[in-house]
């Protein structure tokens, strides 16, 4: 297979975990408007639904390490509650990134990268070129959300040997259940807060504060399901809305593990396939780059390779081949670290663990592994026992027996927070019509979803994308680009089940 650049490549696998055939197009009522307040000076007063925007700081990028931000790109803070049963009592600070438009301006953008957990903030600094043709008419927004980062972050102790784990290992259950204790410990006030119904609420607040009377929103991902709780909430204060790699909320935790399994062996598959067509390190045929990535793994469990100070168990190493299989772009790079750790060398498969995990050069880490299980042990009033837990790992490892694990049932089992299932219900009727884009080889948030998530809005429009990859928009399909780029500027809707080709 090709060679190519690790670190630009470590810099895709973080991105995904985080971007026209048959086209027809339809108005969309009116364009966005913006009231003046949003170009008045910031001024700072808590809960005043006003943003003091300056310059910003605490940046990182993909590798981990600090950047500086751009020109242009400010930074605020917008108080909310932290318990929206009591408005006026205790307020968290929402961080909020934006980068000014660079043409006549609409209104503004805002996103949500996915996780659930990923620093909006983050994400933004580091793909807001990759926005430009939209950020000609908007100014892009993004936020941490509750429980992320630098908006009233979970904390959970240390993170390294909860991710270090093998999912199907016999002490999953028991660290579950010392991870959950150690979060409660952290972050127990916080925790029956956060989850997507309080975001979606935040999310109406940082509409007003940026003086939009509609919210314009692109959610990937877990965004997806962020943008259909807010259009459930809130349907007549929908803008212009695309939901990428469209999540289906009303999944089981046992539907949920079993779908993904079969999303990522489709990408495996297509991985090996493509890495044997360029000539592959790992094997011959498909057959045999599977076989070599099995025995690597399996290998792993009694013996991990050392790398520097640290090991790569097998916990880790099936991180670094899962977080490859998100895009395409980084399949050179899965043949290269899986290559290198069957010789020995495990230093660049746990580098994109860590990428994955959030692990920062310093060691310590992003909030996305205690995050991501806080929001969606809270979005759930599912509290599987141990035999349905045992019961998804085999259906998962028939599947695909390099994915066996239980999902997020032995967490969830034994989090201290309650859960609700408020989140999984949907119905935007009556707001403006919004884009749900599937691709049909995305193995985080399988095809199957897409369809599932737009006939839940009754106000959902279809498009398909036929490549591989999680989420279209950053795929590299100039078909998909072109499609949401002249949604968002124009206001036009491509027809109903639109379909764009594999890049």
């Amino acid at each position: 297979m090709k060679k190519t650049s690790f670190p630009s490549l470590l810099c895709a696998v973080t991105l995904a975990s985080a971007a026209l055939a048959g086209c027809g197009s339809a108005e969309q009522p009116a364009k966005p408007t913006a009231s003046t307040a949003a170009s008045k000076p910031a001024q700072t007063a808590k809960d005043s639904g006003i943003v003091a925007w300056s310059p910003c700081t605490g940046l990182t990028g993909p590798d981990g390490k600090p950047v500086a931000s751009d020109p242009g790109v400010e930074c605020g803070k917008l108080a909310v509650p932290l318990d929206y049963a009591k408005r006026d009592g205790e307020q968290i600070d929402l961080a909020l990134i934006r980068v000014k438009a660079s043409g006549d301006r609409l209104g503004s953008l805002v996103f949500n990268f996915g996780g659930p957990g990923g620093s909006g903030v983050d994400l933004l600094s580091m793909t807001a070129k990759m926005f430009a043709g939209v950020g000609a008419g908007y100014d892009l927004v993004s936020f941490d959300p509750r429980g992320v980062e630098r908006s009233a972050p979970v904390k959970c102790g240390s993170v390294e040997k909860w991710i270090s784990l093998d999912p199907a290992s016999d002490e999953m259950d028991q660290a579950a259940k010392e991870f959950g204790a150690s979060c409660a410990k952290d972050s127990g006030k916080l925790l029956p807060h956060v989850g997507t119904v309080n975001a979606a609420r935040d999310l109406d607040r940082i509409r007003a504060a940026l003086g939009d009377e509609r919210l314009n929103y692109f959610g990937m991902s877990y965004g997806t399901h962020l943008g259909a709780v807010y259009a459930t909430q809130y349907p007549k204060n929908v803008g212009r809305f695309v939901l990428d790699g469209a999540l289906d909320p009303t999944v089981t935790f046992a539907e949920r593990a079993t779908t993904q399994a079969a999303g990522f062996k489709q990408a495996f598959e297509a991985f090996a396939a493509d890495c044997v067509k360029q000539g592959c390190d790992l094997g011959a045929d498909p057959a045999a780059v599977r076989k070599s990535i099995e025995t690597l793994l399996y290998g792993l469990r009694d013996k991990p390779l050392k790398v520097a100070d640290r090991e790569l168990t097998k916990g880790l190493a099936d991180t670094g081949v899962m977080a490859a299989l998100y895009s395409k772009l980084s399949w050179p790079m899965l043949e290269q670290a899986a290559a290198a750790a069957t010789k020995g060398d495990g230093t660049r498969l746990l580098a994109l663990a860590d990428s994955y995990n959030g692990r920062k050069p310093d060691g310590t880490y992003s909030t996305l592994m205690t995050s991501v299980l806080a929001i969606d042990c809270v979005d759930s009033a599912e509290r599987p026992g141990p035999a349905e837990i045992d019961q998804v790992e085999r259906e998962t490892a028939k599947i695909f027996p390099l994915m066996r694990n239980g999902g997020l049932g032995s967490i969830c089992a034994h989090w201290p927070a309650p859960g609700s299932d408020e989140s999984k219900k949907i119905d935007a009727t009556g707001s403006a019509p919004i884009l749900v884009i599937g691709g049909k080889g995305d193995p985080a948030t399988p095809y199957a979803w897409a369809p599932k998530l737009a006939a839940q809005l009754k106000t959902g429009v279809l498009v398909t994308y036929e490549g591989e990859g999680h989420g279209a928009y950053m795929s590299g399909s100039s078909c998909v680009s072109r499609l949401v780029d002249a949604y968002f500027l124009t206001g036009k809707t491509p027809g109903q089940n639109a379909t764009c080709p594999a890049a």
